[in-house]
């Protein structure tokens, strides 16, 4: 078979350029430079220990540093903030959990970050289960009924306030 000039030219400009194609889209392996996990409390609680289990896996795996920067204040909020202000390009990582993106919204009308714009989930670390409790005497016996007994007082100003002094009545 006979290729007219041409066409030969056109594939050996093609094949001589193809390895410098591919090298220029081939992306820089991350991470290529050590990575922060920000826990927004003090060392040694649940969530400084998974992050610390976590970031040590991460590190083994991707064959580079993680670094646990511990950020206590305001609920968690403060090391939320921090690593929100952080540059978002990967390398700075919140441990975020329920009270930090959910009940933080809350109870801070002028939270500095929004969790649903300002964060990417990554996925989940650890799941803990929630428990109720209450005083043997308390109005309410299961689920439903704590609903009930909260929906009953909601003129109060906040209904945690209003359980919390349902509990603290025989103290």
């Amino acid at each position: 078979m006979k290729l007219p000039r041409r066409q030969f030219l056109q594939l050996a400009a093609g094949a001589a350029a193809l390895p410098v194609m591919w090298r220029t889209a081939s992306a820089q392996a991350y991470p290529a430079k050590p990575v922060t996990i920000v826990v927004p409390f003090a060392a040694g609680g649940s969530t400084d220990v998974s992050a610390r289990i976590v970031g040590e896996h991460m590190g083994r795996t991707l064959r580079q540093q993680f670094i646990i920067e511990n950020v206590p204040g305001a609920g968690g909020t403060t090391g939320s903030t921090r690593a929100m202000r952080a540059n978002a390009d990967g390398y700075t990582i919140l441990m975020g959990h329920m009270g930090t993106h959910a009940v933080a919204v809350s109870l801070y009308p002028n939270l500095a970050y929004k969790p649903d714009i300002d964060f990417e989930p990554i996925g989940i670390v650890v799941e803990v289960p929630l428990v109720l409790v209450a005083r043997k005497d308390f109005p309410a016996n299961d689920l439903k009924a704590f609903m009930s007994y909260v929906k009953a007082n909601a003129s109060k100003r906040c209904a945690m306030r209003a359980v919390d002094k349902a509990l603290q009545e025989d103290v």
